[in-house]
């Protein structure tokens, strides 16, 4: 493919603006478009089940960039219009208003959609959270009374749980492992997150799902769950995943499997690439299709997109980080562990809840992860840097 003219970006977060600005520091300096379903512009969404959710910041601090920012980027911003359709061969993206842009190169950065719990049609108190609207619905809620309930034992859950008690509400954290984070973290890790939850006054009811959601004229008032149980809720949060959003991709001749599937650097066809939630690449460290969701992927991977798109192209091989804050608790974990993975404490203690943890598979350093001692999980993750590159992904 000859040096493009002009470049399309589907996708205006974090993933889609990191490419466009790599793009421009890279040299390019032809046509730039994005376009986004969002009516915002581009913002941080982390913060939105921390910060922004506990009212300690507001909407101007989540921006990832200023007016000036913006339009430094000689782009057009395109909001408020999604993609429908793409054609693969003439690189067209036809939107929801009928409108259709072409580019010599597109670059596919729709991320995710949350995924729903049974029964929530038309039922009023259910919230998701993947945007700002949706979080600026649940922080009005969290100020009324009554039980909240939140479904879902991932990173998402629990820190929504952990906000939603430090602002006062009556929180009781649902899900169908044995503990928070259980898959990800081991028992050890784990369950020192459930005990936290529990000493700030959190009711954890796990072991099983949410079956079905009760109502009563058209407004939630329970959580009946798989085994019988049943949680009165004033309030719902359905924080149990989300979905590479690909839909409007079907029938466009891409590979759709969990996201987009890519070459190791990110191409899906010829003059197509994608990049963050939405990108399912081929990891040369580990011989696997990786799909990785956090907001250091976004920024790391659009380097290496933006580049391949002008021809220096290298394969993507990082090693995987993510951050949870709850509490007082502030972890940190380099590469992927896994419930089955040997777990042992390299430095700190767990009762003083001060530690980094090594994981290992079969030998190998699988994740470094640190507990309240970020500079020293850093340092143990230079020091195993080739195997944490290599990690056998834990989704294929």
């Amino acid at each position: 493919m000859s040096a493009p003219r002009s470049i399309l970006v589907v996708g205006a977060s974090a993933a889609g603006l990191a490419t466009a600005e790599a793009l421009r520091r890279k040299g390019f300096h032809g046509s730039l478009n994005l376009l986004d379903a969002d009516a915002h512009p581009p913002y941080d969404r982390p913060p939105l089940s921390k910060q922004y959710l506990a009212g300690t910041w507001e909407t101007e601090r989540l921006r990832l960039r200023g007016d000036e920012q913006l339009a430094s980027l000689d782009a057009t911003f395109v909001r408020e219009d999604t993609a429908v359709a793409l054609d693969t061969g003439e690189r067209r993206v036809r939107t929801a208003s009928g409108r259709t842009y072409g580019a010599d190169a597109v670059v596919i950065a729709t991320g995710l959609v949350p995924r729903s719990l049974p029964g929530t049609a038309g039922l009023a108190g259910v919230h998701r959270l993947r945007g700002l609207d949706d979080a600026a619905r649940l922080r009005t809620a969290l100020t009324a009374d009554g039980p909240l309930v939140v479904v879902g034992d991932g990173v998402l859950g629990a820190e929504i749980a952990a906000t939603a008690r430090g602002a006062g509400c009556d929180v009781t954290l649902v899900g169908r492992g044995p503990a928070p984070l259980h898959g990800r973290f081991g028992p050890a890790v784990s369950g020192l997150l459930a005990r936290l939850h529990e000493e700030h006054g959190v009711r954890l009811r796990f072991g099983a799902g949410a079956d079905v959601l009760l109502g009563d004229r058209g407004v939630v008032s329970a959580v009946a769950l798989a085994d019988g149980r049943v949680l009165p809720a004033t309030r719902v949060v359905a924080a149990i995943g989300s979905m590479p959003a690909t839909d409007w991709l079907t029938g466009s001749g891409l590979t759709l499997a969990d996201g987009v599937v890519c070459d190791s650097r990110c191409r899906a066809v010829e003059g197509i690439w994608a990049v963050g939630d939405v990108a399912r690449f081929h990891h040369e460290g580990t011989g696997r299709l990786t799909r990785l969701e956090n907001r250091t992927n976004a920024t790391e991977q659009a380097q290496c997109v933006a580049a391949d798109i002008l021809g220096d192209g290298r394969p993507y091989t990082p090693v995987p980080y993510m951050w949870t804050d709850q509490y007082e608790a502030k972890i940190r974990v380099h590469g992927l562990p896994s419930a089955h993975d040997e777990v042992d404490v390299i430095e700190g203690a767990v009762d003083e809840r001060r530690f980094v943890a090594r994981y290992r598979r079969l030998g190998r350093v699988t994740a470094i992860l640190g507990w309240n001692m970020p500079k020293q999980s850093r340092l143990h993750r230079a020091a195993h840097t080739d195997d944490l590159a290599g990690t056998p992904a834990t989704v294929s």
